[in-house]
């Protein structure tokens, strides 16, 4: 009943989306993994240049991490990129996976996602249930459970009622409807092809899972400076673990305390920017962050001590141009909105003591 009334609502109503051009397993693998925990318009523009610079799943392989980290910045959630990497050399050495069983066993990929490329790229009769499929089945279906119970039962649920021709578009089609007309708020219910069968016509379904509070924490970045270059840092641990960022202090600091912080750390002259102030949300935390431009033409690498508070270690620091940074480092977001207050703190007269 399902594929009867969907697959030609899908073939009249479909996006125009880059990586539904054609079926080639390596084009499906790439999209399922920018768009979990992504917007469709933030992935697609990503999505047109990745594959422009790493056509292959052999070019993904081989590929510099720091290209691939670049390549990815903006999409957030950068173990998606590793494990894709990861993946890719052993799809290089063995080939492409025929069945989600085979594509289950690489880095990265889960239930989901193995239902999702099997079908799509090779027609496995293999169920793909993401957020959109349970809501639209919960809705259709009047099933008040718990999203997470929903999942697996929708899992076996679908299994036997799996067309046996175009099963990779059938699974399109309940992502699509749950995209674009199932949507969590305000959806659109007189357009939808399931209408005269849905229990629930409206969104009282899935009932809303009640999120954790966010843990919050302060921080100050020093954005260390000297002629046209900035000091960078690999995080060592905790978020965005391996990334490059900005020196950081874990608490908040005024001006006179980040001159004193410098100063007790060995700094002898030293100019600070204006400051700035930014929240960044996690999906588990918030960071309220303020940054000052401080520049220098000591080394900060040198710097010892400071106290008050956890920090980056001084040695840690790495000096790159500001264009190269700009333009080939990988900064996730939560440090990139940083790079104006660097180009714009070129030396204003002397360093001060």
């Amino acid at each position: 009943m399902l594929p009867r009334l969907l697959l030609p609502w899908y073939d009249t109503n479909k996006r125009d989306l880059p990586w539904r051009e054609n079926t080639d397993p390596y084009r499906v693998w790439v999209s399922e993994i920018m768009l979990q925990q992504t917007r469709v318009e933030a992935a697609r523009e990503h999505y047109v240049r990745f594959l422009r610079e790493l056509p292959t799943v052999e070019a993904l392989a081989a590929c510099p991490e720091d290209r691939l980290l670049k390549l990815w910045e903006g999409l957030g959630y950068y173990s998606r990129a590793r494990n894709l990497q990861k993946a890719a050399g052993i799809v290089a050495a063995e080939g492409f996976p025929r069945t989600a069983a085979g594509w289950k066993k690489l880095p990265g990929i889960g239930d989901y996602t193995a239902g999702a490329i099997a079908s799509i790229a090779f027609g496995e009769r293999a169920p793909a249930v993401d957020g959109n499929v349970i809501r639209v089945l919960s809705r259709l279906l009047g099933d008040g459970r718990p999203a997470e119970t929903l999942k697996g039962a929708f899992f076996r649920e679908l299994e036997p009622a799996l067309p046996r021709a175009r099963c990779g578009d059938f699974t399109q089609s309940l992502m699509e409807l749950g995209a674009t007309v199932c949507t969590p708020a305000a959806p659109l219910c007189p357009r939808c092809p399931l209408f005269p069968l849905c229990r629930t016509r409206g969104d009282a379904l899935p009932l809303p899972r009640k999120k954790p509070e966010r843990r919050r924490s302060e921080m100050t970045l020093l954005l260390f400076c000297r002629g046209d270059e900035a000091a960078l840092c690999r995080r060592g641990d905790g978020v965005l673990r391996g990334m490059y960022g900005f020196f950081a202090v874990e608490r908040a600091m005024n001006e006179a305390a980040v001159r004193a912080f410098l100063q007790e750390a060995g700094m002898r002259a030293f100019a600070l920017g204006r400051a700035k102030a930014h929240k960044h949300v996690f999906s588990h935390l918030e960071w309220e962050m303020t940054a000052y431009p401080v520049r220098s033409d000591e080394d900060a690498r040198t710097l010892r001590g400071g106290a008050g508070a956890a920090h980056t270690p001084f040695g840690a620091l790495e000096y790159f141009p500001v264009e190269k940074i700009a333009r080939e480092i990988s900064l996730p977001s939560a440090f990139r909105w940083c790079l104006p207050l660097l180009q714009a703190s070129a030396p204003q007269g002397g360093a001060e003591k």
